[in-house]
């Protein structure tokens, strides 16, 4: 698979090559099939398939080739599909998740209107007449379309003033404006100096209410070799306007990406080889545009190396997953003070209300979900008034060691020394290995779990059986009701009818054997 642009002016080069020997293969026979001849579909249907003739060319030029005899033929299923989705960006914040065909596209559900109004106290970005200035100009990016400001030169605090419509197809998605310094213009300017970042905001649409005027500073945070830094503010404003609040409704309904996606999906290989197809071609179209886009400007707009590894990202995404855990501790933190009852009177009003819940098992559901209604109409007292921006805290940059950060900016493949990627290699071992030992850990709970009936050792497996066998005859013989108040009280019993010691269950399932033993 390979990503193809419109106008499809590109030839699909096809050359069968026999291996004579080490780094020597001589041409068979080559193909050269313009794409504008193939056929295009935005469906799952079968795609005929065809004989070519391949011919041994002379000359490798695309466009006058000198054919010679008749070679061989070559059988093919080709064709351009238009019912997927073409990643340019990361899958998290993605700014458009039409097909790439435009037959299939829904109706725009409302208008984007940004304002980029001002930046202020920006950080010098380079030299000019012994005092320290920037050259700044700005690049939004939404769904198909960029736009990019006006260059305001020698100020660090420009004043833009220039505003921009798009068309939303889906409030999942997200605007991404970046603040850059020239490094074209002066003595020193050319092709060779690259434009340096000085920040982004991302503002994810359904975070927006409909029809607000939101008018507010973002910081431009950059993370750099030396630690974070805040560059500057950046002004900005910004309005959705829905102009079909049931169609924006009813987007919520339907699948995130297009239905090809589903039917026949991409692996992870895949995706990361088209998207970096995507953003290559994406950067070579906008390096001819006027004004043009370096390379470097498409890249960190499209966060092109945020697949690669990061051990401050790490931390982040496991410091992210204790937070959405936390409330489950804190349930499990409290239930277990129940049980051991510390508060003797919210002890009593749980039995109570479990009591109530056993003896009404038709209230459990209505009573969990008029609970969370209950906390979702509290919380709308203290719903968040802006959209959210960068967070040094929940990206781990506030307290990052510095070597990490060198290794985060390390190129790939690394031109570090050998001595310094050793220790980095150990350290990653290291990391890797208490992964290793979670997830060993995680497998032999769910093989204990299907040792229970395999009779893998077999008096374990005869006394579970006949627990079953038992427990199937006492629910059936006695109310479902009581075995559950049996239980929950049991549970929540007093200390002083509880031991230190495991009880028998768990005693039991620690017994049952698992493939560690297999492992070398």
């Amino acid at each position: 698979m390979f990503v193809a642009a419109e106008p499809f002016e590109d030839h699909l080069v096809i050359s069968v090559e026999d291996r004579i020997g080490p780094g020597k293969d001589e041409v068979l026979g080559k193909l050269i099939i313009p794409l504008s001849a193939v056929e295009k579909r935005a469906d799952d249907r079968m795609i005929h398939s065809r004989w070519f003739n391949l011919e041994k060319p002379v000359m490798v030029d695309i466009d006058q080739i000198k054919k010679e005899k008749f070679s061989s033929k070559i059988h093919l299923r080709i064709c351009l599909d238009g019912g997927y989705h073409v990643l340019d960006e990361s899958t998290h914040y993605s700014s458009d998740l039409r097909p790439t065909a435009k037959q299939l596209w829904k109706p725009p559900i409302g208008v984007l209107e940004l304002g980029i109004l001002n930046a202020v106290g920006l950080h010098p970005m380079k030299n000019r007449d012994g005092r320290g200035t920037s050259d700044t100009y700005c690049v939004a990016k939404y769904g198909h379309k960029w736009v990019r400001t006006r260059t305001i030169v020698d100020n660090l605090s420009p004043k833009f003033n220039e505003q921009y419509t798009w068309e939303v197809f889906d409030p999942a998605t997200v605007l991404m404006v970046g603040v850059f310094d020239n490094g074209q213009l002066g003595e020193k300017g050319g092709n060779g100096n690259k434009d340096l970042k000085i920040g982004k905001v991302r503002i994810r649409i359904s975070t927006l209410e409909a029809g607000r005027i939101y008018t507010h500073s973002y910081p431009l945070l950059v993370l750099s070799p030396t630690g974070v830094k805040k560059m500057g503010e950046l002004h900005l404003a910004l309005r959705f306007s829905c102009t079909n609040f049931a169609n924006m409704l009813y987007t919520y309904t339907r699948p995130l990406l297009p239905k090809m996606h589903y039917v026949r999906p991409f692996n992870i290989m895949q995706l990361d080889i088209l998207r970096h197809q995507a953003v290559t071609i994406v950067a070579a179209r906008l390096g001819r545009a006027e004004p043009p886009l370096r390379k470097e400007v498409i890249e960190y707009m499209s966060d092109a190396d945020s697949h690669l590894w990061s051990m401050r990202k790490s931390k982040a995404n496991f410091f992210r997953l204790m937070t959405v855990f936390s409330g489950l501790f804190a349930v499990g933190k409290w239930f277990g003070d129940i049980c051991m009852w510390r508060n003797p009177i919210t002890t009593v009003l749980v039995h109570i209300l479990f009591s109530m819940l056993v003896c009404f098992p038709e209230l459990i559901l209505p009573t969990m979900f008029l609970y969370m209604f209950l906390i979702g109409v509290w919380n709308f007292r203290y719903r968040p008034r802006y959209p959210p921006h960068m967070n040094t805290k929940i990206s781990q940059a506030d307290a990052v060691h510095p070597d990490e950060l060198d290794e985060e900016f390390d190129t790939f493949p690394t031109t570090k020394g050998a001595d310094l990627v050793r220790i980095r290699y150990d350290r990653l071992r290291s990391v890797a290995g208490r992964i290793q030992t979670v997830v060993g850990d995680v497998a032999t709970q769910g093989e204990r779990i299907q040792a229970l009936l395999s009779w893998r050792d077999p008096r374990a497996t005869a006394i579970f059986v006949i627990f079953c066998l038992v427990a199937a005859l006492v629910l059936y013989i006695t109310p479902f009701q009581i075995i559950a108040a049996l239980a929950g009280f049991y549970v929540m019993r007093h200390p002083r009818f509880r031991h230190r010691l495991p009880s028998v269950p768990i005693n039991f399932f620690r017994r049952l054997p698992a493939r560690t033993d297999s492992m070398l």
